[in-house]
C-alpha cells in the first residue's frame, strides 16, 4: 500500500466517543481526573483543527450503580434505573470538567436514526446547539430503551452522531490503543494496524479487545469506523485517553487510522445503513439500469420478500448478490401484484397509482459486490 495521506490539519466538526473504561477507575467508579484529561485533550484537538467538538459519552449505568451501590448482573429495570441515575451524575462531570463552555444533554434510541423524521428533528438539535456554542454530549437513552429499541452500543451510536453533525473526523477513545491483529490482552506479540485502508477486505479474526466495563469491544469498533469511513467520514481507533487526544492534535496517532472511502450524499448514506425489512429480486435489464443510477421499475422486478412496507428499507438483489437498498414506494403485497408488469399496468392492477418506480433512484443506493459506497 501507498503511503497514507498527511492527518488532516483542518475540520469543520469531530466527534469523540468516550468509552466506559476510557471513565473509570477499576473499581467501576467514574474517575473525575479521567473526565478532566479527556475534556482538555477534545478542547486541544478541537482548537488545532479548528472544529466543532461533539462528545458521544459512556458511563451513566456505571456512574448510578456506584451510586446506587449495585453489582452486577443487573435486570433490565435495575440497568434502566442505574443509567437514569447516572445520567444527572456524568453530566455534572462533564459540566465542571468543560466550563466555562455550557454543555447539554442529548439522549438518542434507534428510532431517532431510524426514522427519517426523528433524524432531522436530532440534527436540527445539534446544529442550534453547536451554532450556540455549546458541547453537546451523547448518549443512547438506555433508561426507557429495551433491546428492540436500542442501537446497542455508543461506538454504533458515535458514528451516526457523526452523520448528523456532517463531521470530518470520528474519534473513538479505548483502553486498547487502536486495532490489533490478536487481542494484545492475551498476546503480547499482537500487532497494531496502524492504518486500515478497506475495513471490507480487513481479516474477520482481528483481536476484539475492550476491558469488559462497558457494551463495546473492538467488533463495534471496526462497525462504527465502517459506518463513518463509507459516508466520507475520517475515523481514529486510539488509546491514552486525553492524553491520546492531545497527541492526536500534535500528529500523533496512538491507534488505528481507518481512511475515509469517497463520500456519498448524507442522505444517501443514511439509506445504505438503515435495517432491512425485506428483498426485492430483479432482472439483468434492471441491474443494469440501476447501475446507471435510474429508479427501479415494476417491470424489473422478478420476486419480492419480507413484510416490508411503504418507506422501508429493502435489499435489492440480481444473481443471489446484493447489487442496492431503497426504500421502497409500495408495501410487499403491492409488489407482488404489479412485479413484472408495465408502468403504464399500475393503476389498473392496484385501483389507483402513487408512484411509477418501485424504488426511486433518489431513494436508492447503489452497492457494488464488496459493499461499498458509490459515488454521489
Amino acid at each position: 500500500m501507498s503511503a497514507p495521506p498527511p492527518l488532516p490539519t483542518r475540520a469543520r466538526r469531530v466527534v469523540v466517543k468516550v468509552g466506559t473504561s476510557s471513565l473509570t477507575d477499576d473499581a467501576g467508579r467514574i474517575h473525575p481526573p479521567a473526565v478532566w484529561a479527556i475534556a482538555r485533550g477534545a478542547q486541544v484537538l478541537g482548537a488545532r483543527l479548528g472544529a466543532q467538538v461533539v462528545l458521544v459519552s459512556s458511563g451513566a449505568g456505571a456512574a448510578g450503580r456506584a451510586r446506587l451501590g449495585l453489582t452486577l448482573p443487573l435486570t433490565l429495570p435495575e440497568k434502566q434505573a442505574a443509567a437514569a441515575v447516572g445520567q444527572a451524575l456524568l453530566m455534572l462531570d462533564w459540566e465542571r470538567a468543560l466550563a466555562p463552555t455550557p454543555v447539554a444533554q442529548l439522549l438518542l434510541s434507534a428510532g431517532d436514526v431510524q426514522d427519517r423524521e426523528r433524524y432531522v428533528n436530532a440534527k436540527n438539535a445539534l446544529e442550534a446547539l453547536l451554532r450556540l456554542g455549546v458541547v453537546p454530549v451523547v448518549n443512547e437513552n438506555d433508561s426507557v430503551a429495551t433491546a428492540e429499541l436500542k442501537l446497542g452500543d455508543n461506538d454504533t451510536l458515535s458514528a451516526w452522531v457523526a452523520y448528523l453533525v456532517d463531521a470530518d473526523l470520528l474519534v473513538v477513545l479505548t483502553d486498547v490503543d487502536g486495532l490489533h491483529d490478536r487481542d494484545p490482552r492475551h498476546h503480547p506479540g499482537a500487532r497494531r494496524l496502524e492504518v486500515v485502508n478497506d475495513l471490507d477486505a480487513l481479516a474477520a479474526d482481528v483481536g476484539d479487545g475492550g476491558s469488559g466495563r462497558g457494551t463495546g469491544g473492538m467488533v463495534t469498533k471496526l462497525r462504527a469506523a465502517r459506518i463513518a469511513t463509507r459516508a466520507g467520514i475520517e475515523t481514529y481507533v486510539i488509546g491514552g485517553g486525553g492524553a491520546g487526544l492531545e497527541a492526536l492534535a500534535r500528529g500523533e496517532v496512538r491507534g488505528t487510522r481507518f481512511l475515509a472511502k469517497r463520500a456519498t450524499s448524507a442522505r444517501k448514506a443514511w439509506i445504505a445503513e438503515q435495517p432491512v425489512r425485506g428483498r426485492l429480486d430483479v432482472d439483468e435489464g434492471a441491474r443494469r439500469a440501476l447501475a446507471q443510477g435510474r429508479s427501479l421499475l415494476p417491470s424489473g422486478v422478478v420476486a419480492a420478500t419480507g413484510p416490508f412496507a411503504f418507506g422501508d428499507a429493502v435489499d435489492v438483489v440480481h444473481a443471489g448478490t446484493v447489487v442496492a437498498r431503497g426504500l421502497v414506494n409500495y408495501a410487499r403485497d403491492a409488489v407482488d401484484r404489479i412485479r413484472g408488469k408495465h408502468t403504464s399496468s399500475i393503476a389498473d392492477v392496484l385501483g389507483g397509482k402513487d408512484f411509477d418506480e418501485v424504488v426511486h433512484r433518489d431513494n436508492l443506493v447503489w452497492l457494488d459486490p464488496s459493499g461499498s459506497m458509490p459515488p454521489r
